[in-house]
């Protein structure tokens, strides 16, 4: 009886060809990683992280919308720079903080414009347990503006 030797080691060396590859994992290129996390709106890009102003103008547009869902007039007038209480009457400013006990806000991700100033999208939810006021979701842009080294202002209202 003849025995073939190559028979096993060319079955062995066509099971390695074709089965592994299919079962190895490779990474991503830096490119690829790089665009695949710029397109995905979960992820923050490293930019912003690292952007100290984004960080502090986020915060302060989230004080601001906090006094809005508190009712805090008083906290929310001081946060607004005198060119934005100059273009909002006081009927305005009282009815835009009335905003409901109940009420909610979405904040999202911003962009950084020119002099200082940062832009965010926001989402107002007011709730009125009355009828005669609308419980209907806001969309707006709510705009922060360096005014001191560390201090910011509301420049522009939802």
């Amino acid at each position: 009886m003849l025995r073939r030797p190559a028979f096993p080691l060319l079955v062995f060396a066509w099971a390695a060809i074709v089965l592994l590859p299919a079962g190895a994992k490779t990474k991503p290129s830096l490119a690829f990683a790089s665009r695949n996390d710029a397109s995905r709106p979960d992820r923050v890009r490293a930019d912003r992280r690292s952007d100290r102003g984004y960080i502090s103008a986020l915060a302060a547009a989230n004080r601001f919308l906090q006094a809005w869902q508190n009712q805090d007039h008083e906290t929310g007038l001081l946060m607004l720079t005198d060119d934005a209480k100059q273009h909002s009457s006081e009927e305005r400013m009282e009815a835009f903080f009335s905003s409901g006990a109940d009420a909610a806000y979405e904040i999202s991700r911003g962009k950084k414009m020119k002099g200082g100033r940062y832009a965010f999208p926001v989402t107002l939810f007011p709730f009125h347990s009355d009828t005669t006021k609308s419980n209907r979701a806001q969309r707006s842009e709510i705009v922060v503006v360096r005014t001191g080294k560390d201090e910011w202002a509301i420049d522009r209202l939802p």
